[in-house]
């Protein structure tokens, strides 16, 4: 539940799908051999002694508002696996399917009746788990595109679906459900879809779940700080939902599994779509008076390995990777960790996605100790 000791915030989770290379992003060093410190130079800060890659130049200039944690360290180097992990915040086990950190928020925080607790730009691929239906994001199932009108099926009402011709069809299907009530022997799951029905309803009938997710309501001179990208639009989205009052909003951003040509991919597109939608992401949440109550993660579900291939690209590496926070109660302008001369391992004992998904969750004013239950009852 939520609670009284501390506040309560809303939450974006930035994942940055494949693995982004630490040690070409947040983690230089350039010390080490060329076949391992890669192309890129560290740049200078403006925060005294925190340096990141000279291609992050508009993130170098505001580093005082995020906190960069080294030394991010787990043995999943899989895709799925390791997004599994990230996302929430449990080692995978084959027995049990746990919630996204997206549908804890949603099983925990209150939302306004008429909006999505939690919106995925564009999936959530883990889910509820044993949360429930109810719990489930409103996924966009695409990315918003600048200077295309973005639609998601059933909020935008497409092919001259009318709202009262949406709820005459929803007083149909009240009608057939009265018609057939108690014959269902209804469980758990039936009622988590009833319950996620009912929200949808609200949600799709609401003009202000619409206008949030409308892009082209934003100035063309915010548009454009955020980038013609999708990377970038989506994270313009997520500003506008957190603003509408979406409590928790996963951004997934393609890209990241850079095998070939690592450093032509991110010096080209990568880091600077990166840098430019981050950065707008951190001055448009100031702008709006939402920054201290957004809490901010961005990571991957892994790192690249210390040495570069032969292919000028950098392989799935677990054992050390990076992640940003920012926002909330986040102290900005600090580095959290480290790895070694080669980023190939954590200095000491490294933190694990458990402890970002905690310190994340704690941030937003959830407990990350407190129990739910499956639909069996089983406490976890």
């Amino acid at each position: 539940e939520e609670s009284a000791s501390r506040p309560t915030r809303s939450a974006i989770l930035v994942v940055l799908k494949g693995g982004p290379s630490h040690q070409d992003s947040f983690d230089l060093k350039p010390d080490a051999p060329a076949e391992y410190r890669g192309e890129f130079r560290p740049v200078s800060t403006s925060v005294p002694g925190m340096e990141i890659c000279e291609h992050l130049p508009r993130l170098a200039r505001q580093a005082e508002r995020f906190a960069i944690v080294r030394g991010v360290s787990h043995n999943l180097a899989d895709h799925g696996l390791g997004t599994r992990y990230l996302l929430t915040g449990n080692r995978p086990i084959p027995l049990l399917k746990y919630p996204s950190l997206g549908s804890v928020a949603s099983r925990t925080l209150v939302a306004a009746d008429d909006m999505p607790a939690h919106v995925a730009i564009d999936e959530d691929p883990e889910g509820p788990g044993f949360l429930g239906t109810q719990y489930g994001a409103l996924a966009t199932g695409e990315k918003p595109r600048a200077n295309r009108p973005f639609s998601v099926r059933g909020i935008t009402l497409g092919d001259g679906l009318s709202i009262e011709h949406f709820n005459r069809r929803r007083q149909l299907a009240n009608d057939v459900d009265a018609l057939f009530a108690g014959h269902e022997g209804l469980d758990d799951e039936v009622r988590g879809l009833d319950e996620f029905s009912r929200r949808a309803h609200n949600i799709i009938a609401s003009p202000r779940t619409r206008e949030a997710f409308d892009l082209s309501r934003e100035p063309d001179s915010i548009t454009n700080r955020f980038g013609p990208n999708e990377s970038g639009q989506s994270l313009l989205l997520a500003c506008r939902l957190i603003e509408a009052g979406v409590r928790f909003v996963t951004v997934m951003i393609d890209g990241w599994d850079t095998h070939q040509d690592n450093f032509k991919e991110l010096r080209t597109r990568l880091l600077p779509e990166f840098d430019l939608g981050f950065a707008a992401l951190l001055d448009t949440l100031a702008e709006r008076g939402l920054l201290s109550s957004t809490v901010v993660l961005a990571a991957g579900e892994f790192g690249r390995t210390p040495k570069i291939n032969g292919n000028r690209g950098r392989d799935h590496w677990a054992r050390a990777s990076v992640a940003v926070l920012a926002g909330g109660g986040i102290r900005g302008g600090q580095v959290v960790g480290a790895s070694d001369d080669k980023a190939a391992e954590p200095v000491g004992t490294g933190f694990t996605p458990d402890d970002l998904a905690a310190t994340f969750l704690d941030q937003i004013g959830i407990n990350p100790r407190q129990e739910f239950h499956s639909g069996s009852g089983r406490p976890i």
